[in-house]
């Protein structure tokens, strides 16, 4: 049988088994759509179901660096009489025959090792399908196992890869040659092994074949929120992930091939891979086939997955070559031996959802708009309130319906509430309105409810002057200069533009889009990042720029007597590069927040930058008090305190790949307290 959707079975490896058939679905999904060409997978499931565009990318970028694996071992032994391919745990991978249609398979033989019931239900649909039973060479087929399937260049075998004197017997019998030069590809299964088990199959490899690279997909980093998230999934799914606590990262799994008796070994996460071996312009093609804005998600799903090559013999030249420079930066966050405290927030405001805008319209009242929730995309705009019970989520009562919303910027005016900017629907729907905010506050009666009421006004405002370009993933920045009060948008993206590297000026009072001089080299285009107010003018920090990777810099706007200046502000030691990302000005330091990096372990902490002298500290965070996974992404930040020493974090979380949406549940405060003061006293030594 394809795989369909079938009812629920009992036992571990039955369990192991089903991943097979959601992972076939979602290959041909990507195959469907243009990711890749193969048109043998689809003939291995029931019907072809679309699968969102993060998914697609996620399976493309597997199939990518397997397929750059086995046509870089078919390059280096190209000059061999006969080479061979065991693929371990295929399941109804279509490898063999797209790699027959595409003619590299001369001298080569492929053999397929999968649970007899798997490789029975593959030799079934392989001999019932009208374009495969008459394949050349012409397939023979045993029901009675365990080689299924057959002919000179094919061999597939119902085998359990942990019985290794059986499987030894059974791939002799099966002409496999020992000493000839071998690929052995795992593709996601001895992860789902006991650890002692699959590291007993990769020594069996090491020993028995002394001309092998051995390649291997699979996960790593299950202590960070995203691998939490992972390792739960699988474990619903009765699949547990069991090599990950004992081989965490790629430097652990590179040292386990070696201890096992491969000779050299080179070990990528999968933005390693992508940013670094695949070419830009297939980076653009891929990118331009479906819309797509999962950025901070696809990191992640990339940083928890690795392409590992081992070699012994003489192929070592089969092994993945590292790029000679990756647009990934390597810094590593030099962190203080404290970490901050996480709490959370006090009372129960039960806010949640990604993408969504705050703004602080009064000391104790917090508004939230739009985002993406449980529900899907969300037009609500959500009241938190504080009072000596902590906070709270009033009742509100909005006047207009602005539609569904996300990662659009909401930012307060003193006097008379906030202005909204910018967003989308989809990623094909920006918006590029001006929305003002207004609110009032309306005390309970006993004729009505117990808790405060919040109405909630909407208006478009019609601008003048030359409108920005609608975008979202943007930033809006109140700025009072030379007597005018004045919203700075900076960067973001449309559905055309990846990313914006333009300023706009918005004067408050007469709603025009004014032109004011700007003077100095701008900084490059870029969307997810921040933007504070400082001194009249504004700090740009990090974002995602040209090319999906991360950026690190500090860019201050800094008024003139004309108008303003880009300068860009070296800061020692450098901060690691980040995105999605939130950060406010407290004094002189340059607070931020959360994020995504590509180069660290966790989730980035709080990185404090003195805007006087470019010195920098970054902290990890304490979330022992915290039982969630706590995903600091596509969230709200705001100061809450009078002292502005501790920032509430407001939403965040994502979708995990194929393995669910994971949203924060609860706000949480940060305390900031320590590090201000360390960084207070730092600089008194300096001015000393």
């Amino acid at each position: 049988m394809p795989a369909c959707p079938k009812s629920r079975k009992s036992g571990k490896d039955t369990a192991v088994q089903g991943t097979n058939d959601s992972s076939v679905v979602s290959k041909v999904s990507a195959s469907v759509y243009g990711y890749f060409r193969d048109d043998f997978q689809r003939r291995f499931v029931c019907k072809v179901s679309r699968r969102a565009p993060f998914i697609n990318r996620g399976y493309y970028v597997r199939w990518k660096a397997v397929d750059h694996c086995v046509k870089l071992f078919l390059q280096v032994t190209s000059s061999c009489s006969r080479r061979q391919m065991l693929s371990l745990g295929t399941g109804f991978d279509s490898l063999y025959f797209r790699l027959h249609e595409e003619g590299v398979l001369e001298g080569v033989t492929v053999f397929e090792v999968d649970f007899p019931n798997v490789a029975q239900r593959k030799a079934a649909l392989i001999r019932l399908d009208p374009h495969l039973k008459d394949w050349k060479p012409h397939l023979s087929h045993n029901s009675a196992g365990p080689l299924y399937a057959s002919n000179d260049q094919y061999r597939l075998l119902g085998l359990d890869i942990r019985q290794e004197e059986a499987v030894q017997l059974a791939l002799s019998a099966a002409s496999f040659q020992w000493s000839c030069p071998t690929l052995v590809l795992s593709e996601v299964v001895l992860t789902y092994m006991e650890t002692q088990e699959s590291d007993r199959v990769i020594g069996w490899a090491a020993a028995h074949l002394p001309e092998s690279v051995f390649v291997m997909y699979e996960q790593i980093r299950p202590s960070d929120p995203f691998g939490r998230v992972m390792q739960s999934h699988f474990l619903k799914l009765n699949s547990a992930l069991h090599a990950l606590t004992s081989y965490p990262d790629v430097a652990a799994q590179r040292q386990r091939f070696l201890s096992k008796g491969f000779e050299q070994c080179v070990c990528l996460d999968m933005n390693q891979f992508y940013l670094g071996l695949v070419a830009q312009q297939e980076r653009q093609r891929v990118e331009g086939l479906e819309p797509f804005d999962e950025f901070e998600e696809w990191h992640q799903k990339c940083s928890h997955y690795f392409i590992l090559t081992a070699a012994k013999g003489s192929l070592t030249q089969a092994l993945l070559s590292p790029p000679a420079a990756s647009p990934i930066s390597p810094l590593k966050p030099q962190l203080e031996r404290e970490a901050l405290r996480v709490s959370p927030l006090s009372g129960d405001p039960r806010v949640e959802g990604l993408g969504m805008a705050s703004a602080l319209l009064e000391p104790h009242v917090l508004m939230v708009t739009g985002g993406f929730g449980r529900s899907g995309r969300e037009a609500a705009v959500k009241v938190m309130l504080n009072s000596q019970r902590g906070w709270s989520q009033a009742t509100v009562e909005v006047s207009a319906d602005w539609g569904a919303r996300l990662y659009h910027t909401m930012t307060a005016v003193s006097g008379w509430g906030a202005l909204v900017f910018g967003g989308r629907s989809s990623p094909l729907k920006p918006f590029g309105d001006v929305l003002r905010v207004t609110y009032d506050l309306r005390e309970p009666t006993e004729s009505t409810t117990s808790s405060l009421t919040v109405t909630v006004s909407l208006k478009e405002i019609e601008c003048s002057g030359c409108l920005p370009q609608p975008r979202w993933r943007h930033t809006a920045t109140l700025l009072r200069h030379n007597g005018q009060t004045l919203l700075l948008v900076f960067g973001g993206r449309t559905e055309v533009d990846p990313v914006l590297g333009d300023a706009h000026f918005l004067d408050v009072k007469t709603m025009h889009w004014t032109e004011v001089l700007v003077e100095g080299s701008p900084p490059q285009g870029r969307h997810s990042h921040s933007s504070a107010a400082y001194e009249e003018g504004a700090v740009i920090f990090g974002g995602l720029g040209t090319g999906g990777v991360p950026l690190g810099d500090t860019v201050l706007l800094k008024p003139t007597s004309k108008g303003f200046c880009w300068e860009t502000l070296q800061v020692h030691p450098p901060v690691a590069h980040r995105y999605s990302h939130s950060a406010h000005v407290i004094g002189q330091k340059l607070v931020i927040v959360g994020g995504v990096w590509l180069q660290g372990e966790g989730v980035p902490g709080v990185a404090i930058i003195n805007l006087n002298t470019g010195a920098s500290v970054e902290y990890d965070l304490d979330t022992s008090s915290v039982t969630w996974p706590l995903m600091l992404h596509s969230f709200c930040s705001e100061l809450l305190d009078p002292e502005r020493s501790k920032v509430a974090l407001i939403g965040g979380g994502g979708n995990c790949f194929s393995f669910g949406t994971h949203l924060n549940p609860h706000p949480v405060t940060v305390d900031l307290s320590p590090a201000l003061m360390q960084c207070a006293s730092s600089l008194t030594e300096e001015e000393l």
